[in-house]
């Protein structure tokens, strides 16, 4: 996850620091000459460098200098940053900046100097442009797709950087290769598609899947580096400060983070499921990259109000406020956001035109930017029923995608949205309606809010501590109930989590463990027990900053080890996703027990609930196409090179996709659907799902089988747990 939620929403007043230091001639005379005279840091940008690299040096939780030796580090993750498959810069790059950086890459950024970042970039943006020119050409040229005897490294990160130019474009010929290799295969896989949508038009399910684009995999490639190489050229100093700071933040933990304003509004946005635009979502149109089409618009938003933008127009220009409109053509989605999103109050003009007609009859539409708020995007209550012995089984669920709190309206006065009084709400309407118990699913839930989750812990113990965290001093503080011994619900409890589930998910289930409140059940956990202090009075952006780590009431941290579910169901994650495979994450380890007293008896029941859900699971038809895809994808990851031969790829793509295929056809058999004939007739049904499902607003979205047989088998284990209990 590229972007963490905080677990501490505390703002730090940090734009009106002043730091003084100073650059050595020497290293300053040490400088590779530079070529950028279009990219260069504005006064504001490099007071941030500065505010956010005295921050790092003196109130990180590690208490790690900023040195010559760290800036040696931070270097190293900036030219990764850049350059992560090692094949734009030379071995002779990496030597010149290494002299010229390495022991002051870091402490110039406290001086605001972020020369050394600006340097490199614009080196590497010429290397780019070289690359791209480079694949343009060599496209013009025929290409040999069978090489049965030649392979291709698919994962280049640990690998050396090449040292002469002709090994480099030797590499570049093999991509091109590779890449076209690719295309054609999928260009024959969508014709097979189209010709089985064609025998049976039910599986579009309504959905327009006709191919719009007719190019050959060349034109397609050619296409597609042209587009990259004209982005180049768009990019904005804050696009060098964003990779430049973000290698410094990076160099201390995965959860330090800078965000230039335009991705501070995603980080809001997250935080306090409001945001700054005009109410509408958008996404490439299928089929055509080039253009970027509006999804869904929300309701009551400016979009919304004006009557004139219409789900499935194409955005083809964006002005700001009295400035020219800007032909976005062929731009990427984020770049578009960039220019749509913007503060309450000023205007943005949208040039619009509705898919199919022609481009003469675009409309022109100025909005006023005002702030949405994300309704559909909170808590999510309701019930699932199971049956056994004849009997109908009620249990509730409380779906909740973060630990939302908009601070900054809280702060103002303001009514404000809280993931804790939803949850305390949902709470009391469920145990109106007597479940027999309830289900916590925080599956895929990235953190958020301290506050909230301690506020949310009170709400299903009587009394006692809900986390311990220490300072990089030492310090350790206990947060406790502060709710004067309410009990919002005192039934039976099961919170789902997995390996998506971090930060606060993690204080939350942890809590729920130690006190025997409920069973946790899922798979293991991201392991983010760090908490961050939101920077949103910088002088140019946003950051996040670790300052503190979390431990459980029993003492051990939730930091890279995570919680351990008491029931494992399948991981449907990558283990690579996880904290514990991050660079520079913090280890675990442990501080002394907080006294508390249990709430439950869970433990000794554990092995037998543990045996009959395996007894379920090993039975049910999502489980187990479940388990046969991660043994798939676990088969296809293991492959790190791949052969230049259209037939030999051919081939191990359909045997994995007959695999996948066989899997997928199990479940529905057993599920009492009717089976796929062939995989391009699956393609072209799961497309159709995916055009639906998009279309809806997200909590009109039903759950996927696959996603509500863990919330299922959940319920299933807490009547377990009644019937052994009595």
């Amino acid at each position: 996850m590229k972007l963490q939620l905080i677990a501490c929403a505390v703002a730090v007043a940090t734009g009106g620091l002043l730091f003084n230091h100073a650059i050595s001639e020497a290293n300053a005379a040490k400088e590779p000459a530079v070529v950028s005279s279009t990219l260069q840091p504005t006064q504001p940008q490099a007071l941030v460098a500065r505010q956010l690299a005295t921050l790092v040096d003196r109130q990180h939780y590690l208490n790690m200098r900023l040195d010559s030796e760290t800036s040696a580090r931070i270097l190293d993750m900036y030219l990764d940053a850049l350059d992560p498959d090692h094949n734009i810069f030379l071995a002779s790059d990496i030597e010149k900046y290494k002299a010229a950086y390495a022991s002051n890459f870091g402490t110039r950024l406290k001086a605001g100097d972020l020369t050394a970042g600006y340097a490199i970039h614009a080196d590497y943006r010429e290397r780019l442009k070289n690359f791209y020119r480079f694949m343009l050409a060599e496209l013009k040229k025929p290409q040999d797709l069978h090489q049965p005897d030649v392979y291709i490294d698919t994962d280049r990160e640990k690998a050396p950087y090449f040292t002469s130019t002709a090994q480099q474009q030797a590499h570049w010929k093999n991509m091109i290769v590779s890449q076209l290799i690719n295309l054609t295969i999928a260009k024959d896989e969508e014709k097979a598609k189209q010709k089985a949508l064609k025998a049976d038009p039910s599986l579009a399910n309504g959905q327009d899947l006709t191919s719009s684009e007719d190019l050959t995999p060349v034109q397609t490639l050619t296409k597609r580096y042209t587009r990259q190489l004209q982005r180049i050229e768009r990019l904005k100093s804050d696009d060098v400060l964003d990779k430049t700071l973000n290698a410094m933040m990076a160099t201390y933990d995965p959860h330090s983070n800078y965000f230039p304003p335009i991705d501070a509004m995603e980080l809001n946005r997250q935080t306090t499921l409001q945001l700054e635009g005009i109410g509408v979502s958008i996404r490439p149109e299928r089929g055509n990259e080039d253009y970027i089409k509006i999804e869904t618009i929300v309701d009551g938003g400016p979009a919304s109000k004006s009557g004139q933008v219409r789900a499935g127009d194409r955005i083809i220009g964006v002005a700001q406020d009295g400035e020219k409109m800007i032909d976005v053509i062929g731009w990427q989605s984020s770049e578009i956001v960039g220019l749509i999103r913007g503060k309450r109050g000023t205007k943005v003009t949208l040039k619009l035109q509705a898919a199919g007609s022609p481009m003469s009859q675009a409309r022109v539409i100025t909005l006023t930017r005002d702030v949405i708020q994300e309704e559909d995007a909170g808590l999510r209550s309701r019930t699932v029923t199971v049956n056994r012995d004849g009997k109908e089984h009620v249990f509730g669920v409380i779906e909740i995608p973060s630990f939302y709190l908009n601070y900054r309206a809280r702060r103002a006065g303001n009514e404000y949205r809280s993931v804790a009084e939803d949850t305390n709400n949902a709470l009391k309407a469920l145990a109106a309606q007597q479940v027999e118990g309830i289900i916590i699913d925080l599956r895929n839930n990235p953190g958020g809010s301290l506050e909230e989750v301690a506020k949310m812990i009170g709400q299903i113990i009587k009394e006692g501590p809900v986390v311990q965290i220490r300072d990089g001093n030492g310090n350790v503080s206990v947060f406790k109930d502060t709710d004067g011994g309410v009990q919002t619900y005192a039934g039976p409890l099961a919170v789902l989590i997995n390996l998506a589930s971090a930060s606060a998910s993690e204080i939350y289930s942890a809590a729920v463990q130690d006190y025997g409140r409920g069973i946790v059940i899922g798979s293991t956990t991201t392991g983010k027990g760090t908490a961050q202090v939101q920077l949103d009075s910088l002088a140019h952006g946003q950051a996040t900053l670790t300052q503190r780590k979390f431990y459980r009431i029993t003492g051990g941290s939730t930091q890279n080890k995570g919680v351990i579910p008491d029931i494992k169901l399948v991981d449907i994650y990558d283990e690579e996703f996880g904290e514990r495979k991050a660079k520079n994450a913090l280890v675990w380890d442990t501080i002394q027990t907080a006294p508390f007293q249990r709430a439950g008896t869970i433990k000794p029941y554990l092995a037998e609930l543990a045996t009959l859900s395996k007894q379920r699971t090993t039975q049910d038809p999502q489980f187990s196409y479940l388990e046969t895809r991660m043994a798939i994808s676990k088969e296809a990851k293991q492959q790190k090179k791949v052969v230049l031969d259209i037939d030999k790829r051919k081939a191990e793509l359909a045997a994995l996709e007959q695999k996948t295929l066989a899997a997928e056809n199990t479940r529905r058999l057993a599920t009492g659907l009717k089976p796929y004939v062939n995989w391009e007739s699956y393609q072209a049904a799961l497309e159709a799902q995916a055009e639906t499902r998009a279309k809806m607003k997200a909590n009109k979205r039903p759950p996927l089988p696959e996603e509500e047989t863990f919330v299922n088998e959940a319920a299933q284990i807490l009547l377990d747990y009644a019937k052994l209990q009595k």
